[in-house]
């Protein structure tokens, strides 16, 4: 926007400024120097003179005057249609910069892990684009690691993840949005489903399927830290990049899914079991505080806000 009006604003000289155009364009209107002076609330000896150093300026005359009446020249017809666009370009430019300092127009870009946001994000973004519909969104779903490095690297704004090694998370603020309670994704045929809980050592010499270290450190490292403290070391049959790939495989009774309380689905046929002593993963929001835009102040309060009231999930079937 702001390089269209500097394009437009070529063909005006140096000594030429908006105030001699606003009024140049109130006289050419209203055709009587005394009523654009009443509009724009300003002296007419004033309002003489800037149109005259405007004509100075263009070095042409854009109106004829006389005791009984004021017109345009046929330059001043071109001026008013050109000062008009000019003008209101101006105006919109002043407001898009009043609504950018509001957070109400900009650009948030959010990074996220896909399967613990899925709950609430969609509803999140929804009621924040009922809110703010001219602020763009630019949605990237990474592995934990990864959402951090594009926070790090000003890629996207704020993001949704697990907490990752003290290094990358360097000089980064988080909120914490929920502790996630660990438990197993299995067929309701199993053994274990009628179970109101399970102990970790009841896994021991079942066959577990954990979402692969590289996709989620923080995540594959606490369940694999609870079954050595449960006393064995955990049979893992698959190892997979993608949590939904963990509940297909449980699903098909390939093996038993350690996840989250937030990944099974309603009207999943898996049930999700909560396991004994209560192990947690937290899922945090990250953002760089030199980089806070206000469209992106705005998303933190509004997903703040959800937490606070309960928003964010659901309870599950039981709870």
């Amino acid at each position: 926007m702001w390089a269209g009006l500097r394009a437009g604003m070529g063909w005006i000289t140096c000594g030429m400024d908006l105030r001699q155009l606003r009024y140049f364009q109130a006289v050419a209107e209203e055709l009587s120097y005394a009523r654009a002076a009443r509009r724009l609330r300003v002296a007419q000896p004033a309002l003489s003179r800037a149109v005259k150093e405007l004509e100075e300026d263009l070095g042409v005359e854009v109106l004829e005057r006389s005791r009984h009446f004021v017109r345009l020249t046929p330059a001043g017809a071109v001026l008013l249609q050109e000062a008009g666009g000019l003008l209101d370009g101006w105006e919109e430019g002043l407001r898009r910069v009043r609504r950018t300092a509001a957070g109400e127009e900009g650009e948030l870009r959010l990074g996220y892990i896909g399967p613990p946001t899925q709950p609430f994000l969609g509803r999140l973004l929804h009621e924040y684009r009922a809110r703010y519909p001219l602020v763009s969104l630019r949605l990237e779903e990474r592995t934990p690691e990864r959402v951090w490095e594009m926070v790090a690297q000003g890629r996207v704004a704020v993001g949704l993840t697990r907490p990752v090694p003290s290094h990358i998370a360097l000089g980064l603020r988080t909120a914490l949005l929920r502790e996630e309670r660990l438990g197993v994704a299995l067929r309701a045929d199993h053994p274990l489903a009628a179970r109101d809980s399970v102990g970790w050592q009841d896994l021991a010499g079942e066959p577990l399927v954990v979402l692969a270290r590289r996709e989620g450190a923080s995540l594959h490292d606490a369940i694999l830290a609870a079954c050595r403290g449960a006393g064995f070391i955990p049979r893992l049959a698959h190892t997979p990049s993608l949590i939904g790939t963990v509940l297909s495989y449980a699903e098909g009774g390939a093996g038993l899914g350690i996840v989250t309380d937030s990944v099974v689905p309603p009207g999943s046929p898996l049930r999700f079991v909560a396991l004994h002593p209560p192990h947690t993963v937290p899922l945090v929001m990250v953002w760089q505080e030199d980089r806070d835009a206000p469209a992106v102040q705005r998303f933190r309060e509004l997903l703040l806000a959800w937490q606070a009231a309960g928003q964010l999930w659901a309870p599950r079937a039981g709870e």
